[in-house]
């Protein structure tokens, strides 16, 4: 039963998610804060939760295995989740002496402490299971794969009933401290569960990360900076065994400055060389790989940015808009449902052409073809978002709304389907794509960390909508002009960002489409490269 007692704690992630995703909604409501700064806050918080497991993955590889990693984490998910409860004003206004509604007034410094503190602790715990969570529920499913009656209610616990509740009933929740408490109360339950099988768990060690071979070929280099390379690639050292790989990398001509790691001086040994001053020339190309794939990367961050900006303020967009269809009101989610639907279909639609024609020799045109229709999805979403945004301030002036930001709008929320279906589009394709690509063009002994560097992708781009929204906010408000961003969504001039991100979109497709061409795709993956994970012995430590 241990794999039932892990299990729960992914009903736990998917609560404590939903919770967090009315974050906007309780800082606009309560905090009276205005929608930029809000979403601001909460866009860092899932930034940092996408970039955070690329580090914390080399944690759990050098120090500690993913027990530990889990065991951390799910602690650190149930005290940032009781933070938050704590941080609302009912829960502490009798010790702090504040009063108890929930507006700014009743909100003291404990409590805006309690509320960060608690998001800090949440991104520990949101990268933490991110990072090893899966890992660890797959090692102990092998070991009950003869229940499939357990896997069937699980699967059914976790993809239908725990969404569901999570969708329906949290927003129905008005008293915010109940909401996040429900939610924190859960995950204490859930790890105490956990604590009754921890006899029961495999406690995996650290091995060891692939990624200290970066770190020592760029300090031995950087050790030899003053040493002449030879011309002669066979006087640079190789050893036999490779420190535990079981494939070798043939010498290329690139990043030549790279190969001075590999060089054995006079007073040193081949037959006992010290890691962090000789490194193999295997190493030394897998680092060049690395590092050649950081200017192709660039390109992506746009697709993060565009992804962020859509799933924050098109449904505040919609939020005011009218949502009846005949006398049917249709709820808000049933947008979110036909983004996701999209997000599904065409990242499956992309897996499958990906599946039937990715031989070795052109996996690599697929990935880049599929990044740069991801690049085409960005640019006509913006452009899309920019003209139903300009049709809903002609309607909002129109009907004198300008100044009336919670009288709902006489304009179908529908009109903002396509974009939604673009967005979701953007997000199937380029993150299957994105995926493929770093996977397959990335050294094929650190998979893990390329899996964690695609979603650190989306993670900084969603930290760069921050960025962008509030360069965009002193430039547009520069002079005698207002600025595009107001307190208000009807007051905001969204529909002319959008057009700056359409257009940075479209010049960003052209320096991908650019640099695609110069790539150096020499690296390709062998059938020996593909090697077992289990069976591999990393021994990527010192000496």
């Amino acid at each position: 039963m241990a794999y039932l007692k892990i299990t729960v704690l992914v009903w736990v992630d998917i609560l404590a998610i939903y919770a967090v995703s009315t974050l906007i909604t309780y800082l606009t409501d309560v905090w009276k804060l205005n929608y930029t700064h809000a979403a601001a806050i909460v866009n860092m918080f899932w930034g940092f939760s996408a970039i955070m497991p690329f580090t914390m993955q080399y944690i759990v590889d050098t120090f500690m295995g993913n027990y530990c990693m889990v065991f951390l984490s799910n602690f650190a998910y149930s005290l940032g989740l009781g933070f938050l409860s704590m941080s609302t004003p009912p829960v502490l206004s009798n010790i702090l002496g504040n009063c108890d509604e929930y507006k700014p007034a009743c909100i003291g410094i404990e409590q805006k402490i309690l509320f960060y503190t608690g998001l800090t602790l949440l991104t520990f715990g949101v990268s933490g299971h991110l990072t090893s969570l899966a890992k660890f529920i797959e090692d102990h499913k092998t070991r009950e794969e003869n229940n499939p009656k357990l896997y069937c209610c699980c699967g059914f616990i976790v993809v239908i009933l725990v969404p569901l509740i999570g969708a329906i009933l949290i927003p129905l929740i008005k008293s915010w401290s109940i909401r996040f408490g429900i939610t924190a109360i859960c995950s204490v339950l859930a790890t105490i569960i956990f604590l009754t099988g921890i006899r029961s768990y495999q406690r995996d060690k650290a091995r060891g990360s692939p990624l200290t071979i970066v770190f020592r070929v760029l300090i031995a280099s950087a050790l030899k900076s003053f040493q002449k390379c030879p011309k002669d690639a066979s006087q640079l050292y190789e050893h036999e065994q490779n420190n535990g790989i079981s494939y070798k990398l043939s010498h290329t001509p690139r990043l030549r400055c790279l190969d001075k790691a590999a060089i054995v001086l006079p007073n040193q040994s081949h037959q006992n060389v010290n890691r962090w001053r000789v490194c193999s020339v295997t190493e030394v190309e897998e680092t060049k790989t690395i590092i050649c794939m950081i200017p192709m990367c660039t390109t992506f961050f746009l697709l993060g940015v565009v992804s962020s900006i859509g799933n924050t303020y098109f449904l505040e967009q919609a939020n005011n808009m009218n949502r009846k269809v005949g006398h049917l009101s249709v709820p808000l989610t049933t947008l979110i449902l036909f983004r996701d639907q999209a997000k599904a279909q065409f990242g499956k639609c992309y897996v499958r052409i990906a599946s039937n024609y990715g031989s070795s020799s052109n996996i690599k045109y697929l990935a880049r073809v599929g990044i740069a229709v991801s690049m085409i999805f960005a640019v006509n979403c913006c452009i899309t978002a920019a003209k139903v945004e300009n049709k809903r301030l002609d309607v909002v002036n129109s009907h004198g709304l300008l100044y009336k930001p919670k009288d709902k709008i006489p304009m179908s929320m529908f009109w903002l389907l396509p974009q939604f279906l673009l967005l979701g589009g953007l997000d199937g394709i380029s993150k299957k794509s994105i995926e493929l690509f770093v996977t397959n063009q990335g050294p094929a002994s650190m998979d893990r960390y390329m899996t964690h560097f695609a979603m650190a992708v989306f993670g900084v781009g969603t930290m760069g909508s921050v960025i962008s929204v509030c360069l965009v906010d002193k430039i547009s408000s520069s002079g005698s002009h207002s600025s595009w961003f107001q307190d208000t969504l009807n007051r905001s001039r969204l529909d002319k960002y959008y057009w700056v991100l359409a257009t940075l979109s479209a010049a960003n497709f052209v320096l991908y489409i650019l640099l695609a061409v110069l790539y150096d795709s020499k690296y390709l993956r062998t059938h020996d490269q593909q090697v077992s994970k289990d069976n591999q012995i990393m021994e990527y430590g010192d000496d």
